[in-house]
């Protein structure tokens, strides 16, 4: 797919719609770390996101401990954030949503 890189000011914006999310000091990448009650729910919520991912065709950098589900979302291929980060993002808020 071609995506294209959102320019600082678009970032900002996008970034204003999300809740809980750090914008990485390079404004290159978002990274949330999710909690759950447990690794069941954590699983779950990770299956969910991948279904997401998959219809998205974009996969998040992400990594399990237990309850806690680690998620960094950028566009390698234009080293920096597209739409498609913040789509991601907010799936997998609304994911998460459904399980706390």
């Amino acid at each position: 797919m071609n995506y294209e890189k959102l320019d600082t000011a678009s970032v900002e914006r996008e970034f204003a719609t999300l809740d809980g999310w750090d914008l990485k000091p390079e404004g290159d990448a978002i990274f949330k770390s999710f909690k759950f009650k447990t690794f069941i729910e954590a699983f779950g919520f990770m299956a969910e996101c991948a279904l997401s991912a998959e219809k998205l065709n974009h996969h998040p950098e992400w990594s399990n401990v237990y309850s806690r589900v680690d998620v960094l979302l950028t566009t390698h291929a234009t080293k920096g954030l597209t739409d498609i980060d913040f789509k991601l993002a907010r799936a997998m808020d609304k994911a998460s949503s459904r399980r706390n």
